[in-house]
């Protein structure tokens, strides 16, 4: 509440969530977020590794909406509801030709994108899966974009020449539940010698089925060969940010 979600009387408009608010105390289905203004150049220019997360709490007018808590697919949704606005529905990437090797650039709508429509979650906003190798049960929760950053700073600071365990991190988060108990302790302990198919089998079914916008698109490359393509957040879509 320090920062944009005071200022309701600012030109905003309401950006529908793809999660429509399951996963929310609140059940908000869609927030108020503000159009970038020339203040908001000094988020921008700064840069860091905190962009997208001082961008998003100065432009979203909501008292009761913590930028940690939301969901990753409805942080993506915000953030192209900032780039169009500000900047319009093309963006520009950079790909490689399968064929003949050689960089190229192509151009994707934002405005074409499709939210992605799953297996329905609980009233709580978790989903229970039986897994295919130990056939244990399993109860899942998508992970919130505060728990995604805590993940990456965690990574950060790992010892230098020892293997990061983002997986296990990842999946200590999302498993709340085994065959019907929260001992964590278990969940833990279970994770730790789970087969990889299972644990492959999680990160597909959430990919598959968490809330969120489809970000693939089919592009031709100069020698005529389709490309599948996931648009990220990256560079490109950042690109024309500084470009203020």
């Amino acid at each position: 509440m320090d920062y944009g979600q005071q200022n309701f009387t600012l030109p905003h408009d309401v950006v529908p969530l793809p999660s429509q608010g399951i996963f929310y105390k609140n059940k908000k289905k869609a927030i108020k977020v503000g159009y970038l203004t020339a203040s908001d150049e000094n988020i921008l220019m700064a840069g860091g590794n905190e962009l997208t997360l001082n961008l998003l709490r100065a432009k979203i007018y909501e008292p009761d909406v913590r930028v940690e808590e939301l969901m990753e697919g409805d942080v993506e949704a915000i953030l192209i509801f900032l780039r169009n606005t500000a900047f319009g529905p093309d963006m520009s990437i950079s790909l490689t030709d399968p064929v003949t090797s050689k960089p190229f650039q192509a151009t994707v709508r934002l405005d074409e994108l499709n939210i992605i429509k799953g297996q329905q979650p609980s009233e709580d906003g978790t989903f229970i899966i039986n897994l295919p190798k130990s056939q244990s049960t399993i109860k899942l929760k998508p992970l919130s974009y505060g728990e995604i950053l805590e993940i990456g700073k965690m990574s950060e600071t790992y010892p230098q020449g020892r293997v990061v365990p983002k997986i296990t991190w990842r999946l200590n988060k999302e498993i709340i539940e085994l065959d019907g108990s929260t001992d964590k302790g278990n969940i833990a302990k279970f994770i730790e010698s789970m087969p990889i198919a299972d644990s492959k089998f999680i990160r597909n079914f959430m990919n598959e089925n968490e809330p969120r916008l489809d970000m693939t698109r089919t592009l031709l490359a100069p020698s005529g060969e389709k490309l599948t393509v996931n648009v990220g957040f990256g560079v490109d879509f950042f690109r024309p940010f500084f470009w203020l």
